[in-house]
């Protein structure tokens, strides 16, 4: 991923690429040749030279202890998601960026996804029902964590964003199979109550073992359905209010016992495609962060919404090992 968010940033205006910091000489001379700077083996090489803005796109297991040195020099920081590989080093970045005064956003990018924009600003508010299947062929990156913490992460900070919460129930099961870590996760997440007293389930499925790349989500809300493939970048909305005398035509049907069976639902209901705009969610991330820094407000994807998807993780992950525990 570092190598995509020095490309992207070398294209924004006003931004100036101080460095690369990797410890391979080869990626280093890579990333050099195409867009400038200078390389450097650490941190605190770079740290020296003078910088404003930090892009962390390590391994996870390594993220506390390069953010941590940044945000005690005053460096806003985009730190690569997950946050942390654990709820105590999620906490100790938070807090570090808390004490800091530095901006630090997590790269929950998916939330800039020109798909996931088209969702929100449908303004369903809480749905009921949300099912999300993220499934690929192994890509052997992120294996410092499981799947959970690689994949699935995406879609717990989309839910938490939708939901405007955390879960209040987690069930989940998962297999390992190339490691100790979950390669494929399955997690039904309870949320509490809105306003109306109405809760919603969210099925998440992910893997990384799959024989093809899927990324859809379907929505349920109490006045339309969205179904969207992130892939394909398309989706397909049907509100309640574009079919209500249709359906009121048709439960009057079945209660007097018609026979409807000739019916074809997909010409009896009323749909729309989602409306989708152009762009490129990692530099569309970037942009807002920036925009961010230079005009003081919250960043969209802050540390405390990264540490509740690590925490989220952390509880799925725990339930789908409690549930393969060996009966006592």
């Amino acid at each position: 991923m570092g190598r995509h968010h020095v490309r992207l940033g070398t294209q924004l205006e006003g931004l100036e690429l101080v460095g690369v910091v990797d410890r391979d000489a080869d990626r280093r001379a890579e990333m050099l040749e195409k867009y400038g700077g200078k390389g450097y083996s650490e941190v605190d090489a770079l740290i020296e030279a003078g910088v404003d803005v930090v892009v962390i796109a390590t391994p996870t297991i390594h993220h506390r202890a390069a953010a941590e040195k940044l945000l005690a020099r005053g460096v806003h920081c985009l730190i690569e998601k997950p946050l942390a590989p654990s709820v105590e080093e999620a906490r100790a970045i938070a807090d570090a960026a808390a004490r800091s005064g530095a901006l630090l956003q997590v790269g929950h990018v998916v939330r800039y996804d020109p798909v996931m924009v088209a969702i929100r600003n449908l303004g369903l508010g809480m749905p009921r029902f949300v099912e999300v299947d993220r499934i690929s062929p192994m890509t052997f990156r992120s294996v410092d964590v499981g799947v959970v913490l690689d994949m699935m992460i995406h879609d717990i900070d989309v839910l938490l964003m939708l939901m405007e919460r955390e879960p209040e129930r987690v069930d989940a099961s998962a297999v390992n199979v190339l490691g100790d870590s979950e390669d494929v996760c399955n997690a039904r997440l309870t949320f509490p109550p809105d306003k109306h007293g109405f809760r919603c389930v969210a099925n998440v499925t992910a893997s990384r073992l799959a024989m093809k790349t899927e990324r859809k989500m379907r929505l349920i809300s109490p006045d339309a359905y969205v179904s969207a493939d992130f892939q394909e970048r398309k989706g397909t909305v049907v509100r309640k209010t574009a079919n209500n005398a249709r359906m009121d035509q048709i439960r009057a049907d079945l209660k007097a016992g018609k026979d409807l069976s000739s019916v074809n639902w997909l010409e009896l209901v009323s749909m729309e495609p989602l409306q989708i705009d152009a762009g490129e969610p990692l530099k569309l991330q970037l942009q807002d962060f920036i925009d961010a820094i230079r005009t003081g407000r919250k960043p969209f994807v802050d540390a405390e919404a990264g540490f509740a998807a690590v925490r989220t993780a952390e509880r799925i992950v725990a339930a789908a090992r409690a549930l393969n525990a060996p009966s006592t």
